[in-house]
């Protein structure tokens, strides 16, 4: 191909020699598999797929059982996983209370609106952090999650 040559330092060049009148424009080999630049504020969209309400928690899982990753996607898939099985285990008590009760079956799904509501709204509030480059951490889920799954999948 003569439009794509490739150059001695790695680089490649788009239509011939860099000495032809300027046309030759030089575009650096970027790998799909690269790091993202560490100075960028925005986090990668691997972060953010791990935040997003029930389906986050798959490929948080299949990222805490392989124990590769950095830090802090660890850390987020500790906390997806930890928001998404305590709002599993609200749900379904708060379902079958409301099945089994005679006296109070409207409150508890009027409770359980509001824990589903509260669970997608916290994973867009920290899916907003990180995007602005804040930390995606809860006080006190973020600590439940690192002493529990910490154990166990880390």
């Amino acid at each position: 191909m003569d439009n794509f040559e490739s150059k001695e330092s790695g680089k490649w060049g788009v239509g011939g020699e860099e000495g032809e009148g300027g046309q030759g424009r030089i575009i650096e080999e970027v790998s799909p598999l690269s790091p993202p630049n560490p100075q960028s504020p925005v986090p990668s969209t691997q972060y953010l797929l791990h935040l997003v309400p029930i389906i986050g928690f798959f490929p948080s899982l299949w990222t805490l059982y392989r124990g590769q990753g950095s830090r802090e996607q660890l850390a987020i898939s500790r906390l997806s996983i930890t928001l998404a099985l305590t709002w599993l285990l609200g749900y379904l008590l708060l379902t079958t209370g409301a099945a089994t009760s005679d006296y109070f079956p409207l409150r508890l799904f009027i409770l359980n609106s509001f824990l589903t509501s509260g669970y997608f709204l916290v994973s867009v509030w920290l899916i907003l952090r990180l995007t602005q480059g804040k930390s995606g951490r809860l006080t006190g889920f973020s600590t439940l999650a690192e002493r529990v799954l910490g154990k166990y999948l880390s």
